[in-house]
């Protein structure tokens, strides 16, 4: 029996995204105020103590990091989707209660009310729209910052996964990228003196081309072209005629989060993982496509089959030919211990220039030798060992303190070390055991390895 889209929800509540920048932007003021009579107040409470109070501490405590949660949830869209970023990247060189606050972004939005969700599939599908169903599910299955999922079947029988995007999403994007970046600007989490324009730049573009389900459509097709016929993995199928800018139609495939995994068998957590790291090479050497987007949500498990099914594919780019063959030597000179070759690739990619401090060069080449130790091993690496993850965070504030040291690599090396990032901690997260070293050598000696 379907029903109409006029029936309320139940938790996490409905709550109405706002969709005019007007509106955006007096959300913004709200937070900021909110934010500037803490900091106020704080200050105050500082001073009759008798100390002097210091900005960074009065911007960084848990009830503005808890305010700044709250309300890029109810915002949605790139603010929210900037949000989960910056607790992803910060989250480690920020206090453990802060980090906390700000990683429930990386959760569930509140879903959009009936009455909101009517009007956009009526923009989209036109009026009548609910006759073209047998089935449609009120409820939402996910809610994330751009968008929300329903299932739905159709009149001709399929089995759908309609993801919806919040109304005005595309046409807040760049005001909401630049009102969060002047948050992070006065929180001091930043270097004086560090230019992130071309960050912003880039998370506009990357943010607009989320936001574009046509674009996501077309790469949805690519990778279930590429991942044809393969066991192990599964790719929704599009769905075009039910497909727009705003609404992505594909098939509903069963799965469970992949992270749940973690009281599954430890071979069988092994074997996803090295799923994970095997695809992960194949993206960036075989595919020159990869999917950027690390949140543990786009993997998902199906129980039945084994297989690993893989979502959302907003955030796929080409990788530059150039770039692969970078990556490429890195690693085989990570792996041969060639401390220059490895310096060579590492200005190529872009993680510091031929003029840049040696001190400074050998602490990025540290951190490099750190995150490849995984795969020089000749046996298994034991993820659930947090060492390496350990030393390598250390590592990672130690350079971020460097204010000397002011270089942001290049958006395109940035995007593929957090996927490698992703990839490592999801496979930490299963305490997998994985043998890195057979997978990898064969896509840096030029050939693709044998099917397994």
């Amino acid at each position: 029996m379907s029903r109409p889209p006029s029936e309320p929800t139940r938790a996490p509540r409905g709550l109405a995204v706002p969709s005019s920048r007007a509106a955006r932007l007096a959300r913004f003021g709200g937070l900021t105020s909110g934010i500037a009579g803490a900091v106020i107040a704080g200050g105050a409470r500082e001073l009759a103590q008798g100390r002097r109070p210091k900005m960074r501490d009065l911007l960084l405590t848990p009830a503005n990091a808890r305010r700044l949660a709250d309300e890029l949830a109810r915002m949605r869209g790139a603010a929210m989707k900037v949000g989960q970023l910056m607790s992803m990247d910060a989250g480690e060189m920020l206090p453990r209660e802060l980090a906390d606050i700000l990683a429930r972004l990386r959760a569930e939005a509140h879903p959009m009310p009936p009455k909101q969700l009517r009007s956009v599939l009526d923009a989209n599908w036109g009026a009548g729209w609910l006759a073209r169903f047998a089935r449609f599910d009120v409820r939402p299955i996910a809610a994330a910052s751009i968008g929300q999922v329903h299932r739905a079947r159709t009149r001709d029988g399929r089995d759908l996964a309609l993801k919806i995007q919040y109304p005005g999403v595309r046409r807040s994007i760049d005001s909401d990228v630049d009102n969060v970046a002047a948050l992070i600007r006065i929180s001091g989490l930043l270097p004086r003196g560090l230019d992130i324009a071309p960050m912003l730049e880039e998370a506009k573009r990357q943010l607009h081309e989320e936001a574009d389900y046509l674009r996501e459509g077309a790469q949805l097709a690519r990778f279930s072209a590429l991942l044809a016929g393969e066991a192990d993995f599964r790719v929704p199928e599009l769905h075009a005629d039910f497909t727009t800018r705003d609404v992505l139609a594909m098939t509903f495939v069963e799965g469970r989060p992949v992270e749940a995994l973690t009281d599954a068998p430890q071979a069988e957590r092994d074997r996803v993982a090295a799923l994970l790291t095997s695809l992960l090479f194949r993206e960036l050497f075989g595919f020159r496509l990869m999917q950027t987007d690390p949140n543990f949500a786009n993997f998902r498990y199906d129980s039945a089959t084994g297989a690993l099914v893989l979502l959302d594919f907003g955030a796929t780019r080409e990788v530059p030919e150039a770039l692969v063959e970078a990556y490429r030597r890195m690693l085989r000179a990570a792996l041969d211990a060639d401390r220059e070759g490895l310096r060579a690739a590492a200005i190529a990619i872009g993680f510091f220039e031929g003029a840049t401090l040696r001190r400074h060069q050998d602490q990025v080449l540290d951190m490099i030798e750190m995150a490849t130790e995984p795969m020089r091993r000749d046996g298994v690496f034991d993820f659930g060992d947090g060492e390496t993850a350990a030393r390598l965070r250390d590592a990672g504030m130690e350079i971020g303190m460097e204010r000397e040291f002011l270089h942001v690599p290049p958006m395109e090396a940035m995007l593929l070390q957090r996927k490698f990032a992703g990839v490592y901690l999801l496979a930490a997260r299963l305490k997998a055991r994985v043998a890195l070293r057979p997978m990898l050598e064969p896509w840096l000696d030029g050939a693709e390895p044998a099917a397994a």
